[in-house]
């Protein structure tokens, strides 16, 4: 399977140089200036170095300018009989040079743009999950700020309001499907300090990020033909930077929980191959009122309570936690709904819905999130 994995990769390269040729198809095979880079060229990229101000719908958009964004999608849904289903759909944009370059074709191209869609249909027990490539040209991929929209050809979100806090879902993939309108129901969450969240000590390792994190959701799931109405919350993060793992770092785990008392978190933690946790690492208390409180690697404590192996990749996950934030009152169990929420495509990942039990301030507190584990059937090192 590693090898499918690294195979996958370099069909990644061969698009990236297509794609900058403006090639109307792929080359057969791969010349050497195709192959993965071991370490990313940041070289004429702006960097994410200090905090900045965020403006509307503007800071929605793509920032080109970056080597990397992304726009994630995920949720938890339900029926009106309580069929539990949860949801990924995410846009990443890739920047192949820092500044647009002047060619012929209509189908050359400085960004490429990937997408990656999921349904986990918790009653059948099944997870699905697509990937798309394509370029930043001809219409086939992009973004905009305003109006708010990213697409990759029949996938999208596209906002329904000015300031880009209600949104369409689109995306269909044999027989299945997501429509969906999102509302956030808090301000725009601005994590680390304003918005800057360091990946690594070194200046310009660091990412500016946001989210709504909780959002109100509402619209149909379909199903081989079956159309299920379903409404339940969904959360957005928008991040973009250019920068890379630090040199010991494998992967990452990142925890978006969403509470019934009205709270949510986020966490993350940068993982080395030593096992120990980059201090950079933290996360972001939202309290039920839309106000926020940073928190720092040591106010956090997850440990790993069981775990689960992927027959596909041969990867080890986590797959239950206790997570523990003593100054916000929390002791919180988390568990997939399906063990098998694994993305296998190009880089392999897990990305599940998961179901939230526990204690807040002294009082029984349920809840759902989305969990995403990288550098577990494959290191990140060399890749992001």
């Amino acid at each position: 399977m590693r090898g499918r994995v690294w195979l996958s990769l370099l069909a990644v390269a061969i698009l990236a140089a297509a794609i900058f040729a403006g090639a109307g198809r792929l080359p057969g095979a791969p010349p050497a200036a195709a192959r993965p880079p071991t370490t990313p060229d940041l070289q004429g990229f702006a960097r994410a170095l200090e905090p900045r101000p965020f403006a509307f719908p503007a800071d929605h958009g793509p920032h080109s300018n970056y080597q990397t964004e992304w726009w994630y999608y995920t949720g938890n849904l339900e029926t009106v009989d309580g069929r539990h289903f949860g949801f990924q759909l995410t846009f990443f944009r890739r920047a192949l040079l820092p500044a647009p370059v002047e060619r012929s074709s209509e189908l050359a191209a400085d960004q490429i743009y990937f997408a990656h869609f999921a349904v986990t249909d918790v009653g059948a027990g099944q997870h699905r999950f697509y990937e798309h490539f394509s370029r930043g040209a001809a219409g086939l991929a992009g973004a905009s700020s305003e109006p708010y929209r990213v697409w990759l050809e029949d996938w999208s979100v596209e906002s329904l309001d000015a300031q880009g806090t209600t949104v369409h879902l689109v995306a269909e993939q044999d027989g299945l499907a997501i429509d969906l309108q999102l509302q956030a129901s808090k301000p725009v969450v601005a994590h680390g300090d304003r918005g800057l969240s360091p990946k690594t000590d070194e200046p310009g390792n660091a990412s500016y990020y946001l989210s709504f994190t909780r959002m109100e959701t509402t619209g149909r799931v379909v199903l081989d033909g079956e159309a299920l109405d379903v409404r339940g919350e969904s959360w957005f993060d928008h991040e973009w930077s250019t920068s890379a793992l630090g040199p010991q770092a494998v992967g990452w785990d990142w925890f978006s929980l969403q509470l019934d008392d009205g709270r949510e978190i986020m966490l993350y933690r940068i993982r080395r191959e030593d096992g120990t946790i980059e201090p950079v690492s933290g996360g972001t208390l939202v309290e039920a009122d839309g106000s926020t409180r940073r928190l720092t690697a040591d106010q956090i404590d997850v440990a790993v309570l069981d775990t689960w192996t992927s027959p596909e990749t041969g990867g080890e996950y986590p797959s239950r936690w206790r997570v523990l934030v003593p100054d916000a009152g929390l002791d919180l169990t988390l568990e997939p709904w399906l063990a098998d929420q694994e993305m296998r495509v190009s880089f392999p990942y897990w990305e599940g819905a998961v179901q939230i039990r526990g204690r807040s301030a002294g009082r029984p507190v349920e809840g759902n999130g989305y969990v995403e584990l990288t550098g577990y059937a494959i290191s990140m090192q060399g890749i992001l």
